[in-house]
């Protein structure tokens, strides 16, 4: 009689006992090998993409104005190189509707030194230049080069555009000659004048100039934010270094501290974390208090709309009101947290120190988190300047452009050497061959779009990578640590060298295939990010409860297979195997202790948040007090910033990220760990023939907890 086939359990089968098993397994072979082969052609790619965008893009285009001939304005090496900024002939005719149509202002457009000071006609100056010739040394640095006198008409330089018909009193913003307009008595001016004679013969009033200051404005609003906040961190760069430099410091001393003293760096962890938030709660209080009294107590966030000067928000009770009360939450959670899970709390402590005892032995995993950020620096950077570079490339586009719009060969490409030899010059009388864009019609140029979304998507998968080799890489040194017989005699030598050797020479591909289908989900999710912020202003409800649910359901699939990933990651690192089968793997063994699993993981997570949150929070609070001038007395900072929030947010934030680089050296180590003692339980069953290789005291901890969990689940 045949005997049965014992069925498949969806669990998988548990591990079961191997004398020789000594840990990670030293007898690998390459795994993935078709993705490390489209990993690496893609990388090659992605140079390659680089090599291209840099032969055509050009970054000046994004520091520098270009004047109506292509030229930058203040680049060094230039005949341009004392003149930074963009003077327009007739602002004016900046007010047509044809400056948002074509993004150009259809006028001349020079570079000079500085902008004028006075009003002055191209008439006036030519009747003062007959008896004194400095007249026409000051009006002439904002005409044409090639104009040597002024001896032509008004009529002539109307068709010509040799020279403005008119200056007036200007100042530079964005690096742009804009009128210098002033208030007197409630009354608009500019140069104490409400008109002004145009040049032409026309009397011109000061709104007109105004209306076409706002023509360009809506052009440059949003750059002005950005350039606003490339001056704060021109300004306070020393600062932010300095900042991120002692928030690495502080969570090296916090990393060494947990070695020692765990059980009571939580209490600081926990405290620290209390604190901040609770000082945050109280100077919002102070400054919602302050603007109680104020004129502008009773305007809301409703009546002033959106503003690009957002420092005007800071100046509302609203906003102050609406972070305490965010502060506020934030602190009741934290809080019935802390209550509702302290029994778990010491389980994650228990399972902290035994971490601290495998960093101990293998201190150079606290160093491996450096590598990270190095690789991490370059892959960002490589993608930023490649995104600038690609933005920029192109030839000088230039585009026929007439003051009216009513010429038949408006908005054309042409050449500005013939221009006024063609036809088009002829037909269109005052029409111009101005400046537009940077442009092409090659292949390269059509394909872009393309190149920016490779540019992007490659970006993501090298940061994933980088992140999984890093995660595969500790895991091995730490599987090492546990399944070492005696520990630290049988720990074998440089485990951390040893692990990323085996991840880089064996796992590429593996590691390629784990960060693939990561970027592949992020790619998604930026891509519906994009969807939702072009499609906002549509009416149909269900399309945006269809974009909503598939937001909801990318975040979590993205959280999910990061989990997954992670302990792939581990079970690569210990038995070498391809990509699918460690995650199966993975994923059975986590079935299998599914209890254990909820009652550690996200503890644990939850304590070592708490300690970012108390590294960046301390040196946020610190940044706070400098970049206000609040501690004058001990440091002075930085004091001509625009908006103080800028550096300070770059710190918290940078604070934050390396806190969470040193960090994920104990989260890894912990996870490792327990993948482990899962392994170990299952192999072995704590007899003389079969000991446990984890400490008896935290296994202890360990099935203590679980036959609670137990307990109360009956």
């Amino acid at each position: 009689m045949a005997r049965k086939r014992k069925p498949l359990s969806i669990k998988g089968d548990p591990r079961t006992f191997e004398p020789d098993f000594k840990g990670p397994v030293s007898n690998r072979s390459c795994t993935d090998v078709l993705c490390c082969i489209i990993f690496l052609f893609f990388i090659v790619g992605y140079i390659l993409l680089g090599l291209v965008a840099w032969v055509h893009g050009d970054p000046r285009r994004v520091a520098y104005p270009t004047d109506s001939q292509g030229h930058f304005c203040g680049q060094k090496g230039t005949p341009n190189e004392n003149k930074s900024i963009l003077f327009y002939f007739n602002l004016l005719k900046c007010a047509s509707p044809s400056v948002m149509i074509n993004l150009q202002c259809p006028t001349t457009q020079i570079c000079v030194s500085k902008c004028p000071e006075r009003f002055v006609t191209y008439v006036e100056m030519q009747v003062s230049t007959k008896n004194n010739r400095s007249h026409w040394a000051y009006y002439k640095q904002f005409c044409k080069t090639s104009f040597v006198m002024p001896k032509k008409s008004l009529t002539e330089i109307l068709l010509d555009e040799d020279c403005p018909t008119v200056i007036f009193p200007s100042r530079p913003f964005l690096q742009r000659c804009f009128p210098a307009f002033s208030t007197d008595s409630g009354t608009l001016t500019v140069g104490n004048k409400t008109t002004f004679e145009d040049g032409s013969g026309k009397t011109r009033n000061v709104m007109e100039l105004r209306a076409a200051a706002n023509g360009i404005n809506r052009l440059l609003k949003g750059r002005s934010v950005g350039t606003k906040v490339f001056e704060d961190y021109s300004t306070s760069w020393f600062w932010i270094l300095m900042g991120l430099i002692i928030a690495m410091v502080l969570s090296w001393v916090f990393l060494i501290l947990l070695k020692y003293t765990a059980g009571f760096l939580f209490w600081i962890f926990m405290l620290g974390v209390l604190g901040i938030i609770g000082y945050g709660i109280w100077h919002c209080f102070r400054e919602y208090q302050r603007l109680q009294g104020s004129s502008t107590s009773e305007l809301t966030i409703y009546d002033i709309g959106i503003q690009t000067d957002l420092s005007i928000y800071f100046e509302l009770k609203q906003t102050w009101f609406t972070f305490m009360i965010i502060l506020c939450i934030i602190e009741a959670i934290i809080t019935i947290m802390l209550i509702f899970l302290r029994n778990r709390i010491c389980l994650a402590i228990a399972l902290l120190k035994e971490g601290s005892k495998a960093i101990g032995y293998i201190p150079s995993t606290l160093i491996y988190p450096l590598l990270t950020f190095i690789l991490i620096s370059i892959c960002i950077s490589y993608w930023a300047v490649t995104a600038v570079f690609l933005a920029t490339s192109g030839t000088p586009i230039y585009k026929v452009i007439t003051p009216g719009g009513q010429c038949i060969h408006e908005n054309k490409t042409c050449d500005p050497e013939i221009f006024n030899t063609t036809d088009i010059y002829k037909a269109c009388p005052g029409a111009m061959c101005n400046f537009a864009f940077y442009g092409g019609k090659s292949l390269y140029h059509q394909y872009i779009t393309i190149f920016q979304l490779y540019n992007l998507f490659a970006f993501l998968w090298l940061i994933n990578f980088v992140l999984a080799l890093g995660q595969c890489t500790l895991a091995g040194a730490f599987a090492a640590y546990y399944w070492a017989t005696k520990k630290p005699d049988d720990i074998p030598p440089f485990p951390l060298f040893t692990a990323f050797g085996r991840a880089i020479r064996y796992h590429t591909g593996s590691l390629a295939f784990g960060s693939l289908i990561l970027a592949l989900i992020q790619m998604f999710r930026i891509i519906l990010e994009y969807m939702d912020h072009r499609l906002k202003n549509a009416h149909n409800k269900v399309s945006k409860f269809l974009q909503c649910c598939l937001k909801c359901c990318f975040w979590c699939l993205e959280k999910m297979v990061k989990f997954l990933n992670r302990n792939a990651y581990i079970m690569i690192a210990i038995y070498g195997k391809n990509f699918c089968k460690s995650a199966r793997d993975a994923f059975n063994l986590l079935m299998r202790n599914v209890v254990r699993v909820a009652v550690m993981d996200k503890v644990t997570e939850f304590v070592l948040l708490l300690g970012k949150i108390l590294v960046a929070g301390s040196i946020g609070i610190l940044a706070f007090l400098l970049f206000t001038q609040r501690i004058p007395m001990i440091l002075t900072g930085p004091t001509s910033l625009n908006y103080y929030w800028v550096p300070m947010l770059t710190v918290i934030f940078g604070s934050f990220l390396i806190a969470h680089g040193f960090f994920s050296v104990y989260a890894m180590c912990v996870d490792t760990l327990f993948i482990c003692f899962c392994e170990d339980l299952e192999r072995n069953d704590g007899s003389t023939e079969k000991p446990y290789f984890i400490s008896p005291s935290l296994h202890g901890i360990l099935i203590k907890k679980q036959l609670v969990s137990r307990e109360q689940n009956k």
